[in-house]
């Protein structure tokens, strides 16, 4: 898989056709856990969800992929952007969409509703301009669904390092998110 990454970076589109079998069932589980928080009867689905990702990656112009996990967490990201692009067109909190208390619990409950999804969206941006890596291991974690021990390969960091940013993080993002 690295090699058909490093491949498709370097201009190979015959590669990204042979990487996307191989991959697609992850981005749906990513896409499905992205989606669990969403209202019932939600028009955007996990299918079309990985659709927009993929549309996106297509896009992208000589990245330079490392490895499976890199490419999981930009897709992750990716997705995290439709969602939240998504919400915003919607214009959930104009209309004073239904806001619902978030948990970040070790079981990483995704947001319930658009208007929760912006507010996490705009804390984890606010978080990136005091800690970019905090805010890059809770986006793993929280809308990727990436393990601890996944989100340290991604990061290159021990596990050890990446509970304590967690617990830092989630605490941060609680008190942001009180104070919005």
């Amino acid at each position: 898989m690295t090699g058909l990454l490093l491949a498709w970076g370097n201009g190979d589109d015959a590669a990204l056709e042979q990487l996307v079998p191989l991959v697609h069932g992850e981005l749906h589980r990513i896409a499905r856990r992205c989606m669990a928080g969403e209202r019932p009867g939600h028009s955007l689905q996990a299918t079309a969800l990985v659709n927009e990702a993929y549309l996106r990656l297509a896009d992208v112009q000589r990245v330079k992929w490392q490895d499976r996990a890199h490419f999981l967490s930009m897709a992750a990201r990716l997705m995290r952007r439709i969602l939240v692009d998504y919400a915003r067109s919607k214009h959930y909190l104009k209309r004073g969409g239904a806001a619902v208390r978030i948990t970040f619990a070790e079981d990483l409950a995704v947001p319930k509703g658009a208007a929760d999804l912006i507010a996490v969206n705009d804390a984890l941006d606010a978080l990136a301009k005091v800690d970019e890596r905090k805010s890059r291991m809770i986006e793993l974690r929280f809308f990727g669904g990436l393990s601890v021990e996944e989100t340290a390969v991604a990061l290159k960091l021990s596990p050890a390092t990446v509970m304590r940013d967690w617990k830092l993080a989630k605490a941060w993002l609680l008190r942001e998110l009180k104070t919005s």
